[in-house]
């Protein structure tokens, strides 16, 4: 009678604990391991029992130490009518020696365990220790059980059980046969709360229990307990508005509604308001799991790409979370991405309306296009009545013209470059020197180079040939022409090629004096007693001095640009 009144004072995880290896919820193939290795008596002398909390671990070491001590073992259908079955059962077998590793963690304890295996069980066929979360042992003690775990008595049987089995030394790992316990399936979880409040005759909703069952994560312990709570808040009747309530969670109507109104784009205010009570890391998990299981249900309500846009929005706000960022922020900023989600329109729906021309275009648009195709009609009109061979000429003109575009966009390039290298360089080189045309790898460049600017384009004439080099191709010959400059400042500079202009090298053109004649070319013969800094060096002194050849050596590419002078 007292033991009858104890049992309906008792936790549901306790008063529901499973008794049998059948009645182990969600690890049928441990269960089914363990059971052929009694029948067949093909037992080892220890066990690793590994997996989340609330699997099930505890309750498989006692009910394997029952089948041990049972007047019948090894067995793996204890007759839970003898008196060493009765004695498992109500957790006072002399032979059954469980010890919490946790408050009994040193190697004086282990010591006082290695001593018990050296006497023979009391009344059962074995002696069984069971040593729950092992992995908080100490390392002397570890250290101490080794040779124990690995060679006990033959009729010690050693049952371990934990939660982080990495925390283990391999010596122990590799002296015993270790189980790892899965997490429990949602459905087998549901199944047994089912069968539980059946068995209470307590009325319930299969959707309350699903909520019930999420919150557990997996460990049946954990939701046991939840359910307990929810016995109690619910006055036995588990309904989802009375579990929410108690669990602080999001009721499943109100997603409902809120994935309504991002949906049709309605107004999110009201409803960021009401979320206000909850914290923004548990509505964005809330969220992610609505949308899971409207995914597992296939709502014509939401497509692939919405979910895929849904759950890249959530991943960006969990981020903006773990730096620590305002959770009113980042709630709003969420749900205002998955309004404007909606909107975005993926390439099928695009050519779908393509197709069946759903796309408004402009009546002003539609005018321009009409004009181009009356004009494109005229001109073919026209091209039709024109001789082959002028076509051909045009077509030929045409081509050369494309490419002086290339070759004047590659100069615009070669000017780019040395703005890279020195702005100052750059602004003489593109103040100085003009595109003028490209054949047959031969650049024409026309030249004012004047002044200081003549200067710096000399000294740094071997950097300029690289960079030719690398724009138009290593076999690119060089020619300049030089351009008269305008007299009048407040005219803009016109460059236009003379057909009596005189054609030489830069270093030919460069001057090494402001007060020389302003002519690109400078007439020799014009001075009967030119001074020292009056005269134009010779190609020749110049390429063949020390200093050129020195300069040569460091800044000459390997196959540098050829200088075509004409003089």
């Amino acid at each position: 009678m007292d033991n009858q009144m104890t049992k309906q004072r008792q936790v549901l995880a306790l008063k529901y604990r499973p008794k049998r290896f059948e009645d182990l919820i969600g690890q049928d193939t441990i269960s089914t391991t363990l059971a052929l290795a009694l029948d067949t008596n093909r037992l080892s002398h220890a066990y690793l029992l590994s997996g989340l909390r609330g699997s099930g671990k505890t309750s498989t070491a006692r009910i394997m130490a029952k089948a041990l001590v049972c007047e019948n073992a090894p067995t793996s259908k204890p007759c839970e009518v003898c008196q060493g079955c009765n004695s498992a059962n109500e957790n006072r077998h002399l032979d059954i020696i469980e010890m919490d590793a946790a408050s009994n963690r040193g190697i004086d304890d282990i010591k006082e365990l290695i001593e018990h295996t050296k006497y023979k069980p009391t009344s059962a066929k074995y002696k069984v220790f069971i040593i729950d979360e092992v992995h908080m042992l100490t390392t002397q003690a570890f250290n101490a059980l080794l040779k124990t775990l690995e060679e006990p008595p033959d009729f010690v049987k050693f049952i371990l059980a934990t939660t982080d089995p990495l925390k283990l030394p391999a010596t122990i790992l590799s002296r015993t046969q270790h189980f790892r316990f899965k997490r429990i399936a949602d459905k087998n979880i549901i199944h047994h709360l089912s069968h539980i409040l059946n068995i209470e005759n307590i009325r319930y909703e299969e959707a309350a229990l699903e909520i019930l069952t999420r919150a557990g994560q997996g460990s049946l312990r954990d939701t046991l307990t939840l359910l307990d709570q929810a016995i109690i808040y619910s006055k036995s009747i588990i309904t989802v508005a009375t579990v929410t309530d108690m669990l602080g969670m999001i009721d499943p109507v109100f997603m409902d509604n809120l994935f309504d109104t991002i949906l049709k784009k309605g107004d999110i205010r009201p409803i960021i308001e009401s979320l206000e009570s909850y914290e923004v890391g548990q509505v964005l998990d809330e969220i992610s799991i609505y949308l899971k299981q409207k995914m597992l249900l296939n709502d014509i309500k939401f497509d692939i790409y919405v979910y895929d846009r849904f759950f890249k929005i959530l991943a960006d706000s969990k981020q903006l979370l773990s730096m620590n960022s305002d959770g009113g922020f980042v709630l709003i900023l969420t749900l205002s991405k998955m309004v404007e989600a909606v909107n975005v329109k993926t390439i099928d729906e695009v050519i779908k309306q393509v197709q069946n021309n759903e796309i408004e275009i402009p009546k002003q648009t539609i005018q321009e296009v009409e004009k181009v195709n009356i004009t494109q009609n005229a001109e073919s009109t026209i091209v039709e009545n024109i001789p082959t061979q002028t076509i051909v000429e045009q077509q030929t003109v045409e081509e050369s013209a494309i490419i002086e575009t290339e070759a004047e966009q590659l100069f615009k390039k070669l000017i780019e470059n040395i703005y890279k290298k020195s702005y100052e360089l750059g602004e003489c080189f593109e103040k100085s020197f003009t595109y003028s045309s490209y054949d047959n790898n031969i650049l024409k460049i026309n030249s004012v180079a004047q002044g200081d600017c003549k200067t710096l384009l000399y000294k740094n004439f071997a950097h300029i040939k690289i960079f030719v080099a690398e724009v138009f191709g290593d076999e690119t010959e060089l020619e300049f022409e030089k351009i008269k400059k305008e007299p009048t400042k407040e005219e803009a500079r016109i460059i236009q090629p003379s057909t009596n202009s005189q054609v030489g090298s830069m270093i030919e053109d460069i001057e090494l004096h402001e007060d020389t004649p302003s002519s690109c070319v400078a007439s020799m013969s014009a001075m009967k007693e030119p001074n020292l800094s009056q005269v134009e060096l010779n190609i020749d002194d110049v390429l063949n001095s020390k200093m050129a050849n020195t300069a040569i050596q460091l800044f000459q590419p390997r196959n540098p640009p050829k200088i075509k002078s004409k003089l």
